[in-house]
């Protein structure tokens, strides 16, 4: 199993933070342009913990090299259960330096827009705080 896998389903926030590459590029299901950075990406990761319920990676797949995986998971927000998948692609050092996610159905997304919505202003703080903004 991989590290990144094992620090999620632990919900170890300071444990996922650490394996990002501090020039790592979020990309979201539901917003237009991607994040860069290692702050924001540490605080969105932390607000998606906070909405998502019963979450489970079901399926791990990863390439002959290690660099790319894609972790498929089911979760529910707002009562809506959601099926999605993490693409991740790792850095020189090991660290997630590209970070894509999609989630289906369109219902479930709606509802993960809304509620990351709800936790924007918080992210929004805690990633200026911990980049010295």
């Amino acid at each position: 199993m991989h590290p990144f896998r094992t620090a999620v389903e632990n919900r170890d926030a300071a444990a996922v933070e650490a394996l990002l590459a501090e020039d790592v590029v979020f990309t979201s299901p539901v917003a237009f342009k991607p994040y860069p950075g290692k702050a924001i990406t540490a605080a969105i990761l932390r607000g998606v913990m906070r909405v998502f319920e019963d979450f489970t990676y079901v399926r791990e797949i990863a390439d002959a090299g290690g660099r790319d995986h894609a972790l498929v998971f089911t979760a529910t927000v707002a009562g809506k259960q959601i099926q999605g998948c993490d693409f991740l692609h790792f850095d020189e050092e090991g660290k997630i330096d590209d970070f894509t996610v999609m989630v289906r159905p369109l219902s479930a997304a709606k509802a993960l827009s809304e509620a990351m919505g709800a936790q924007f202003d918080r992210i929004a703080r805690e990633a200026g705080e911990a980049s010295g903004v």
